[in-house]
């Protein structure tokens, strides 16, 4: 009896040193071709460091792109699942078809961490907590700052139509547009232009010569405010520039005043802290007592975008 004791706690000392018994999770973004993911991605693999020297796994799970965006989310929650992952992090883009998945997952103990997008869905789900922007708080911020620095009449520019995160955006430049006294008009493009910096700058074009009126721009995408200064080049027309997120071109678009502001909400912060914080729960049943934890929004502008530029050049900004 003795020897067999001392046999089953030398097994499970081993099982447990080995990993056996190891916290494997799932990070799941968005589409292989948008450039914003790889500032999450960043964040994710420098926090897969602390993971695995921990004993876990992380698998980054993207779409191949934006055009079937709610079914393509729903397969990379089944494919989780069926992998037997402890635990989730996801965004909440589209929330009608990946809230029954995600409930779905809950139901099989699996554990939601969410980030990015859907923060107003966070009970539905039952997510452990939300590391992100405020999208509508960030809309509005940014209308009103178009606002109060001239702008009369608000172009809000959505590039994938019916993600809720978007849908937020606008809304809240809508009103903090408004508010500040300047009129706000909402254009989608199709899903299948997301990235297409030309075939926006069509798009912007129509929009901006159908209505002179327009005098600023701000895109839900980073790649919409390359698309806006390409349309200001072809028109002559002068108009304020603003987006969400930044690359280093929008840095020295602002820098060199082709572009007035960008509203950041920093996504390596988004993946690094989602993973983290996920598995520390799962491995050490950890909390954060501040729920949700935002990452932004903040405006980038010719005032502080050289503090930004040195993050940026790591990939980390």
């Amino acid at each position: 009896m003795k020897l067999t004791k001392t046999l089953t706690a030398a097994l499970t000392a081993a099982l447990v040193s080995t990993g056996a018994y190891a916290q494997d999770i799932a990070v799941i973004a968005g589409s292989i071709e948008d450039a914003f993911m790889d500032k999450i991605k960043k964040g994710v693999d420098d926090a897969t460091h602390m993971v695995e020297a921990n004993g876990g796994t992380v698998q980054y799970l993207r779409t191949q792109n934006y055009e079937n965006f709610g079914p393509d989310l729903v397969t990379l929650i089944n494919q989780a699942i069926a992998q037997g992952v402890d635990g989730i992090a996801i965004p909440v883009w589209v929330p009608d078809a990946q809230i029954p998945a995600l409930q779905m997952a809950a139901e099989e103990g699996i554990k939601i961490m969410q980030y990015n997008s859907g923060l107003p869905v966070k009970a539905d789900i039952g997510a452990i907590n939300y590391f992100g922007s405020d999208e509508y708080a960030a809309g509005f911020g940014g209308g009103k700052y178009m606002a109060e620095n001239g702008a009369t009449h608000i172009l809000c520019h959505i590039q994938i139509p019916g993600a809720i995160n978007l849908e937020q955006r606008c809304q809240g430049v809508s009103d903090g547009g408004t508010g500040a006294g300047a009129k706000v008009t909402v254009i989608s493009t199709p899903a299948n232009l997301d990235g297409d910096v030309t075939g926006t700058a069509e798009a912007m074009k129509a929009e901006l010569i159908g209505d002179q009126s327009i005098d600023a721009i701000i895109s839900t995408a980073d790649f919409g405010a390359a698309a806006a200064a390409n349309a200001v080049e072809q028109t002559g027309i002068d108009l304020k520039i603003g987006a969400f997120d930044f690359s280093p071109a929008t840095l020295e678009r602002i820098s060199g005043g082709l572009q007035t502001m960008a509203i950041d909400q920093q996504p390596y912060l988004q993946g690094f802290l989602a993973t983290s914080m996920l598995f520390a729960h799962l491995k050490f049943g950890t909390e954060i007592s501040t729920d949700p934890v935002l990452t932004g929004p903040a405006i980038i502008d010719a005032s502080n975008v050289d503090a930004v530029k040195a993050g940026a050049e790591l990939g980390a900004r």
